[in-house]
Protein backbone atom coordinates (compact mmCIF):
# COMPACT_ATOMS: atom_id res chain seq x y z
CA UNK A 1 0.00 0.00 0.00
CA UNK A 2 1.21 3.81 -1.21
CA UNK A 3 2.02 6.15 1.76
CA UNK A 4 0.35 9.06 -0.62
CA UNK A 5 -2.46 8.26 -2.42
CA UNK A 6 -5.76 10.13 -4.12
CA UNK A 7 -8.61 9.24 -0.83
CA UNK A 8 -11.98 7.63 -1.77
CA UNK A 9 -14.84 10.27 -1.71
CA UNK A 10 -15.60 11.61 1.79
CA UNK A 11 -17.78 9.26 4.49
CA UNK A 12 -18.61 9.86 7.90
CA UNK A 13 -14.85 9.89 9.81
CA UNK A 14 -16.42 7.46 12.32
CA UNK A 15 -17.07 5.11 9.64
CA UNK A 16 -13.67 5.82 7.79
CA UNK A 17 -11.04 2.74 7.70
CA UNK A 18 -8.75 5.04 6.89
CA UNK A 19 -9.71 7.47 10.09
CA UNK A 20 -10.26 4.24 12.20
CA UNK A 21 -6.52 3.03 11.18
CA UNK A 22 -5.20 6.70 12.21
CA UNK A 23 -7.32 6.95 15.64
CA UNK A 24 -6.07 3.25 16.91
CA UNK A 25 -2.67 3.95 16.46
CA UNK A 26 -3.21 7.05 18.07
CA UNK A 27 -4.89 5.78 21.06
CA UNK A 28 -2.25 3.50 21.10
CA UNK A 29 0.28 5.72 21.21
CA UNK A 30 -1.52 7.84 23.55
CA UNK A 31 -2.03 5.07 26.34
CA UNK A 32 2.42 4.05 25.53
CA UNK A 33 2.68 7.45 26.64
CA UNK A 34 0.44 7.44 29.96
CA UNK A 35 1.57 3.71 31.25
CA UNK A 36 4.88 4.91 30.54
CA UNK A 37 5.07 8.37 32.50
CA UNK A 38 3.67 6.27 35.54
CA UNK A 39 6.94 3.71 34.75
CA UNK A 40 9.63 6.46 34.65
CA UNK A 41 7.63 8.41 38.09
CA UNK A 42 7.95 4.98 40.19
CA UNK A 43 11.22 4.43 38.70
CA UNK A 44 12.50 7.71 39.74
CA UNK A 45 11.01 7.67 42.69
CA UNK A 46 12.17 4.59 44.19
CA UNK A 47 15.82 5.26 43.15
CA UNK A 48 16.34 8.89 44.58
CA UNK A 49 14.71 11.34 46.60
CA UNK A 50 11.80 12.83 45.67
CA UNK A 51 13.70 15.96 44.69
CA UNK A 52 15.69 14.20 42.14
CA UNK A 53 12.63 12.15 41.21
CA UNK A 54 10.72 15.48 40.38
CA UNK A 55 13.73 16.89 38.63
CA UNK A 56 14.01 13.92 36.02
CA UNK A 57 9.83 13.99 35.21
CA UNK A 58 10.86 17.97 34.50
CA UNK A 59 13.26 17.18 32.22
CA UNK A 60 11.13 16.22 29.23
CA UNK A 61 9.75 19.94 29.43
CA UNK A 62 13.12 21.70 27.99
CA UNK A 63 13.43 19.81 24.87
CA UNK A 64 10.05 20.25 24.43
CA UNK A 65 9.67 24.14 24.25
CA UNK A 66 13.40 24.48 22.94
CA UNK A 67 12.50 22.14 19.78
CA UNK A 68 8.36 22.68 18.98
CA UNK A 69 9.03 24.97 16.72
CA UNK A 70 11.64 23.12 14.66
CA UNK A 71 9.47 20.32 15.18
CA UNK A 72 6.94 21.89 12.99
CA UNK A 73 9.50 22.73 10.42
CA UNK A 74 10.34 19.00 10.43
CA UNK A 75 6.45 18.03 9.90
CA UNK A 76 6.38 19.80 7.05
CA UNK A 77 9.59 19.76 4.95
CA UNK A 78 9.30 15.44 5.37
CA UNK A 79 5.28 14.97 6.10
CA UNK A 80 3.94 13.97 9.28
CA UNK A 81 2.94 10.69 8.89
CA UNK A 82 6.53 9.64 8.42
CA UNK A 83 7.28 11.81 11.31
CA UNK A 84 5.25 10.48 13.77
CA UNK A 85 6.15 6.68 12.75
CA UNK A 86 10.17 7.68 13.43
CA UNK A 87 8.56 9.43 16.54
CA UNK A 88 6.71 5.98 17.68
CA UNK A 89 9.59 4.06 16.75
CA UNK A 90 12.32 5.76 18.40
CA UNK A 91 9.66 5.60 21.52
CA UNK A 92 9.10 1.82 21.27
CA UNK A 93 12.82 1.21 21.03
CA UNK A 94 13.94 3.31 23.89
CA UNK A 95 11.30 1.89 26.04
CA UNK A 96 11.80 -1.25 25.45
CA UNK A 97 15.75 -1.40 25.75
CA UNK A 98 15.21 0.57 29.58
CA UNK A 99 12.96 -2.87 30.04
CA UNK A 100 15.87 -4.47 29.48
CA UNK A 101 17.76 -2.89 31.41
CA UNK A 102 15.84 -3.42 34.64
CA UNK A 103 15.54 -6.66 33.73
CA UNK A 104 19.17 -6.80 34.18
CA UNK A 105 20.19 -4.06 36.72
CA UNK A 106 18.99 -0.89 38.21
CA UNK A 107 19.43 2.33 36.48
CA UNK A 108 20.88 5.26 38.24
CA UNK A 109 18.57 8.87 37.82
CA UNK A 110 21.66 10.34 35.14
CA UNK A 111 20.10 7.20 33.13
CA UNK A 112 16.34 7.91 33.66
CA UNK A 113 16.83 11.43 33.12
CA UNK A 114 18.34 10.59 29.84
CA UNK A 115 15.33 8.51 28.68
CA UNK A 116 13.09 11.57 29.72
CA UNK A 117 15.09 14.08 27.50
CA UNK A 118 14.97 11.70 24.82
CA UNK A 119 11.16 11.70 24.78
CA UNK A 120 11.21 15.42 25.09
CA UNK A 121 12.69 15.81 21.65
CA UNK A 122 10.37 13.49 20.82
CA UNK A 123 7.58 14.95 21.63
CA UNK A 124 8.53 18.24 20.20
CA UNK A 125 8.59 16.32 16.81
CA UNK A 126 5.45 14.27 17.34
CA UNK A 127 3.10 16.91 18.56
CA UNK A 128 3.15 19.51 15.45
CA UNK A 129 2.71 16.16 13.25
CA UNK A 130 -0.22 14.33 14.74
CA UNK A 131 -1.52 17.76 14.92
CA UNK A 132 -0.57 18.04 10.87
CA UNK A 133 -2.24 14.58 10.06
CA UNK A 134 -5.93 15.06 9.93
CA UNK A 135 -6.51 17.35 7.22
CA UNK A 136 -4.23 14.61 5.35
CA UNK A 137 -6.60 11.47 5.83
CA UNK A 138 -10.09 12.94 6.38
CA UNK A 139 -12.66 15.48 4.42
CA UNK A 140 -12.83 19.57 5.81
CA UNK A 141 -16.53 18.92 7.08
CA UNK A 142 -15.21 15.44 9.32
CA UNK A 143 -12.20 17.71 10.83
CA UNK A 144 -14.46 18.74 14.05
CA UNK A 145 -15.72 14.62 14.39
CA UNK A 146 -12.28 13.72 13.84
CA UNK A 147 -11.26 16.51 16.99
CA UNK A 148 -13.88 15.21 19.15
CA UNK A 149 -12.59 11.31 18.04
CA UNK A 150 -9.13 12.34 19.06
CA UNK A 151 -10.22 13.86 22.36
CA UNK A 152 -12.06 10.47 23.36
CA UNK A 153 -8.80 9.22 22.47
CA UNK A 154 -6.32 11.19 25.32
CA UNK A 155 -9.59 11.01 27.74
CA UNK A 156 -9.05 7.11 27.11
CA UNK A 157 -5.75 6.92 27.52
CA UNK A 158 -5.38 9.16 30.50
CA UNK A 159 -7.76 7.30 32.52
CA UNK A 160 -6.94 3.60 31.30
CA UNK A 161 -3.33 4.52 31.60
CA UNK A 162 -2.85 5.00 35.08
CA UNK A 163 -4.08 1.83 36.57
CA UNK A 164 -2.45 -0.18 33.61
CA UNK A 165 0.39 1.08 34.62
CA UNK A 166 -0.05 0.75 37.99
CA UNK A 167 -0.93 -2.69 37.58
CA UNK A 168 1.92 -3.99 35.70
CA UNK A 169 3.84 -2.42 38.43
CA UNK A 170 2.29 -4.12 40.60
CA UNK A 171 2.76 -7.48 38.82
CA UNK A 172 6.29 -7.23 36.94
CA UNK A 173 8.31 -4.27 38.46
CA UNK A 174 9.21 -1.47 36.72
CA UNK A 175 10.51 -3.35 33.80
CA UNK A 176 7.07 -4.78 32.87
CA UNK A 177 5.88 -1.59 33.19
CA UNK A 178 8.19 -0.22 30.48
CA UNK A 179 7.67 -3.49 28.65
CA UNK A 180 3.94 -2.42 28.24
CA UNK A 181 4.50 0.95 27.32
CA UNK A 182 6.66 -0.35 24.63
CA UNK A 183 4.45 -2.63 23.07
CA UNK A 184 1.87 -0.50 22.73
CA UNK A 185 4.12 2.32 20.68
CA UNK A 186 4.53 -0.80 18.94
CA UNK A 187 1.09 -1.65 18.35
CA UNK A 188 0.96 2.12 16.93
CA UNK A 189 3.08 1.62 13.67
CA UNK A 190 1.22 -1.35 11.77
CA UNK A 191 -1.79 1.09 11.88
CA UNK A 192 0.38 4.10 10.57
CA UNK A 193 1.97 2.49 7.95
CA UNK A 194 -1.38 1.79 6.54
CA UNK A 195 -2.84 5.33 6.57
CA UNK A 196 -2.89 6.86 3.44
CA UNK A 197 -2.76 10.45 2.85
CA UNK A 198 -3.37 12.88 0.57
CA UNK A 199 -0.90 14.56 -1.45
CA UNK A 200 -0.47 18.48 -0.90
CA UNK A 201 -1.67 21.03 -3.43
CA UNK A 202 1.09 21.79 -5.96
CA UNK A 203 3.32 18.98 -4.26
CA UNK A 204 4.15 20.35 -0.83
CA UNK A 205 6.71 22.99 0.41
CA UNK A 206 9.90 23.33 -1.42
CA UNK A 207 13.17 22.12 0.79
CA UNK A 208 15.58 24.36 -0.88
CA UNK A 209 15.85 26.78 1.77
CA UNK A 210 16.79 26.60 5.44
CA UNK A 211 15.36 25.42 8.18
CA UNK A 212 15.53 28.82 9.68
CA UNK A 213 14.15 30.40 6.73
CA UNK A 214 10.71 27.61 6.79
CA UNK A 215 10.32 28.86 10.57
CA UNK A 216 9.91 32.29 9.61
CA UNK A 217 8.19 31.73 6.43
CA UNK A 218 5.59 29.88 8.61
CA UNK A 219 5.50 31.95 11.48
CA UNK A 220 4.66 35.10 8.56
CA UNK A 221 1.96 33.10 7.48
CA UNK A 222 0.81 32.87 10.45
CA UNK A 223 0.67 36.86 11.04
CA UNK A 224 -0.59 37.53 7.99
CA UNK A 225 -3.60 35.18 7.82
CA UNK A 226 -6.92 37.35 8.71
CA UNK A 227 -7.94 33.90 11.27
CA UNK A 228 -5.13 31.99 12.69
CA UNK A 229 -2.97 35.06 13.33
CA UNK A 230 -6.24 36.45 15.91
CA UNK A 231 -6.77 32.43 17.25
CA UNK A 232 -3.12 32.11 18.37
CA UNK A 233 -4.08 35.18 20.39
CA UNK A 234 -6.63 33.46 22.24
CA UNK A 235 -5.05 30.12 22.42
CA UNK A 236 -2.45 32.41 24.30
CA UNK A 237 -4.50 34.20 26.34
CA UNK A 238 -7.44 31.51 27.16
CA UNK A 239 -4.12 28.85 28.12
CA UNK A 240 -2.18 31.68 30.24
CA UNK A 241 -5.29 32.39 32.08
CA UNK A 242 -6.46 28.44 32.57
CA UNK A 243 -3.79 26.08 33.38
CA UNK A 244 -2.83 27.92 36.41
CA UNK A 245 -5.73 27.56 38.83
CA UNK A 246 -6.60 23.94 37.02
CA UNK A 247 -3.01 22.39 37.80
CA UNK A 248 -1.65 24.46 40.79
CA UNK A 249 -4.95 26.61 42.16
CA UNK A 250 -6.69 23.69 42.55
CA UNK A 251 -4.46 21.74 44.84
CA UNK A 252 -4.22 24.93 47.31
CA UNK A 253 -8.27 25.17 47.04
CA UNK A 254 -8.50 21.43 47.70
CA UNK A 255 -6.16 22.33 50.93
CA UNK A 256 -7.52 25.45 52.13
CA UNK A 257 -11.33 23.48 52.19
CA UNK A 258 -10.43 20.54 53.45
CA UNK A 259 -11.19 17.94 50.66
CA UNK A 260 -8.23 16.27 50.85
CA UNK A 261 -6.17 14.68 47.74
CA UNK A 262 -9.91 12.62 47.44
CA UNK A 263 -11.17 15.99 46.89
CA UNK A 264 -8.73 16.43 43.71
CA UNK A 265 -9.38 13.31 42.37
CA UNK A 266 -13.54 14.08 42.35
CA UNK A 267 -12.97 17.70 41.03
CA UNK A 268 -10.56 16.42 38.05
CA UNK A 269 -13.01 13.52 37.30
CA UNK A 270 -15.61 15.99 36.71
CA UNK A 271 -13.48 18.14 34.86
CA UNK A 272 -12.09 15.19 32.71
CA UNK A 273 -16.60 14.17 32.40
CA UNK A 274 -17.10 17.42 30.98
CA UNK A 275 -14.32 17.03 28.39
CA UNK A 276 -14.99 13.93 27.30
CA UNK A 277 -18.81 14.72 26.92
CA UNK A 278 -17.66 17.62 24.54
CA UNK A 279 -15.38 15.15 22.96
CA UNK A 280 -18.23 12.68 22.33
CA UNK A 281 -21.03 15.58 21.25
CA UNK A 282 -18.27 16.75 18.30
CA UNK A 283 -17.54 12.72 17.47
CA UNK A 284 -21.34 12.41 17.44
CA UNK A 285 -23.03 15.56 15.39
CA UNK A 286 -20.01 16.25 13.19
CA UNK A 287 -19.86 19.61 13.11
CA UNK A 288 -20.56 23.02 15.21
CA UNK A 289 -22.38 25.66 13.20
CA UNK A 290 -20.91 29.44 13.87
CA UNK A 291 -17.54 27.55 14.95
CA UNK A 292 -15.62 30.83 15.77
CA UNK A 293 -18.83 32.52 17.89
CA UNK A 294 -18.93 29.10 19.97
CA UNK A 295 -15.46 28.95 20.37
CA UNK A 296 -15.21 32.80 21.87
CA UNK A 297 -18.77 31.92 23.91
CA UNK A 298 -17.46 28.80 25.61
CA UNK A 299 -14.16 30.01 26.85
CA UNK A 300 -16.08 33.52 27.72
CA UNK A 301 -18.53 30.88 29.88
CA UNK A 302 -16.02 28.40 30.84
CA UNK A 303 -14.49 31.42 32.71
CA UNK A 304 -16.70 32.00 34.93
CA UNK A 305 -17.40 28.70 35.60
CA UNK A 306 -13.21 28.81 36.83
CA UNK A 307 -13.73 32.28 38.49
CA UNK A 308 -16.28 30.72 40.96
CA UNK A 309 -14.33 27.49 41.60
CA UNK A 310 -12.70 29.52 44.75
CA UNK A 311 -15.83 30.71 45.78
CA UNK A 312 -17.57 27.51 46.69
CA UNK A 313 -17.47 26.12 50.66
CA UNK A 314 -18.95 22.17 49.52
CA UNK A 315 -17.51 19.92 46.80
CA UNK A 316 -19.85 18.71 44.63
CA UNK A 317 -20.75 21.91 43.87
CA UNK A 318 -16.98 22.48 42.92
CA UNK A 319 -17.46 19.13 40.91
CA UNK A 320 -20.43 20.55 39.13
CA UNK A 321 -18.61 23.54 38.44
CA UNK A 322 -15.49 21.63 37.38
CA UNK A 323 -17.64 19.88 35.11
CA UNK A 324 -19.07 22.73 33.06
CA UNK A 325 -15.18 23.98 32.85
CA UNK A 326 -14.50 20.74 31.29
CA UNK A 327 -17.57 20.73 28.94
CA UNK A 328 -16.98 24.22 27.75
CA UNK A 329 -12.94 24.30 27.71
CA UNK A 330 -13.39 20.26 25.71
CA UNK A 331 -15.35 22.32 23.29
CA UNK A 332 -13.68 25.16 22.61
CA UNK A 333 -10.36 23.32 22.49
CA UNK A 334 -11.63 20.91 19.81
CA UNK A 335 -13.08 23.86 17.43
CA UNK A 336 -10.00 25.49 17.85
CA UNK A 337 -7.99 22.41 16.43
CA UNK A 338 -10.61 21.82 13.85
CA UNK A 339 -10.49 25.89 12.87
CA UNK A 340 -6.60 25.79 12.43
CA UNK A 341 -6.80 22.50 10.29
CA UNK A 342 -9.31 23.87 7.66
CA UNK A 343 -7.92 27.42 7.59
CA UNK A 344 -4.38 26.74 7.82
CA UNK A 345 -2.60 25.65 4.16
CA UNK A 346 -1.78 22.14 4.55
CA UNK A 347 1.83 23.02 3.39
CA UNK A 348 2.27 25.35 6.53
CA UNK A 349 0.29 23.07 9.23
CA UNK A 350 2.89 21.50 10.72
CA UNK A 351 4.36 24.94 11.90
CA UNK A 352 1.28 26.39 12.79
CA UNK A 353 0.20 23.28 14.92
CA UNK A 354 3.79 23.97 16.50
CA UNK A 355 3.11 27.39 17.54
CA UNK A 356 -0.01 26.32 19.20
CA UNK A 357 1.57 23.62 20.85
CA UNK A 358 4.66 25.67 21.89
CA UNK A 359 2.12 28.21 23.81
CA UNK A 360 -0.18 25.41 25.61
CA UNK A 361 3.07 23.44 26.30
CA UNK A 362 6.09 25.38 26.54
CA UNK A 363 4.90 29.07 27.41
CA UNK A 364 1.57 28.32 29.86
CA UNK A 365 3.12 26.33 32.46
CA UNK A 366 5.33 28.82 33.23
CA UNK A 367 2.24 30.01 34.91
CA UNK A 368 2.41 27.30 37.62
CA UNK A 369 5.17 29.18 40.21
CA UNK A 370 3.39 32.48 39.42
CA UNK A 371 0.19 31.04 39.99
CA UNK A 372 1.85 29.47 43.62
CA UNK A 373 2.97 33.09 44.39
CA UNK A 374 0.36 34.76 43.92
CA UNK A 375 -1.77 32.60 45.71
CA UNK A 376 0.77 32.99 48.70
CA UNK A 377 0.36 37.10 48.50
CA UNK A 378 -3.52 37.68 47.86
CA UNK A 379 -4.98 34.28 48.35
CA UNK A 380 -7.37 31.92 45.80
CA UNK A 381 -10.57 33.97 45.46
CA UNK A 382 -8.21 37.05 43.27
CA UNK A 383 -6.12 34.95 41.55
CA UNK A 384 -8.88 32.54 40.22
CA UNK A 385 -10.58 35.72 39.55
CA UNK A 386 -7.50 37.27 37.79
CA UNK A 387 -6.76 33.99 35.49
CA UNK A 388 -10.39 33.77 34.98
CA UNK A 389 -10.14 36.96 33.75
CA UNK A 390 -7.03 36.96 31.35
CA UNK A 391 -9.12 33.55 29.71
CA UNK A 392 -12.61 35.49 29.18
CA UNK A 393 -10.34 38.17 27.65
CA UNK A 394 -9.19 35.69 25.03
CA UNK A 395 -12.57 34.61 24.52
CA UNK A 396 -13.96 38.24 24.32
CA UNK A 397 -11.03 39.02 22.04
CA UNK A 398 -11.64 36.48 19.46
CA UNK A 399 -15.38 37.63 19.32
CA UNK A 400 -14.43 41.07 18.34
CA UNK A 401 -11.92 39.86 15.89
CA UNK A 402 -14.97 39.89 12.57
CA UNK A 403 -13.17 37.14 10.63
CA UNK A 404 -12.37 34.65 13.81
CA UNK A 405 -16.48 35.51 14.93
CA UNK A 406 -17.45 34.35 11.62
CA UNK A 407 -15.49 31.13 10.66
CA UNK A 408 -16.45 28.72 9.98
CA UNK A 409 -16.15 24.87 9.53
CA UNK A 410 -17.47 24.29 5.67
CA UNK A 411 -17.88 21.28 4.13
CA UNK A 412 -15.70 20.44 1.14
CA UNK A 413 -14.11 17.29 -0.30
CA UNK A 414 -11.27 15.18 0.47
CA UNK A 415 -7.94 16.65 -0.19
CA UNK A 416 -6.77 15.11 -3.15
CA UNK A 417 -10.26 14.68 -5.19
CA UNK A 418 -10.83 16.16 -7.92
Amino acid sequence: MTATATLPAAVPAHRDGNVLRWLGGYSASALGDSVYYIALSWTAVRGGTPAEAGLVMAVSAVPRALLMLGGGVIADRFGPRRVVIVSDTVRCLVVLGVAGLLLLSSPTLWVLAAVALVFGTVDALFLPAVGALPPRIAARDQLARVQGMRGLAQRTALVLGAPLGGLAVALGGPAAAFGVAGLLFAASLPLLLALRIAPLPGGGPARDGTALRDLTDGLRYLRRHRVLGPLMIVVALSDLGFVGPLNVGLALLADARGWGASGIGWVLAGFGTGAGAASLLLTVRGRIPRAGAVLGWTIALGSASLGALAYVPELPVAVALALSVGLLAGLSGALCGALTQTECDPAYLGRVTAVTSFVSLGLAPLSFPLTGAAVGLWGLGPVFVASAAMCALGGVYGLSVTALRRAELPGGKRPGTS
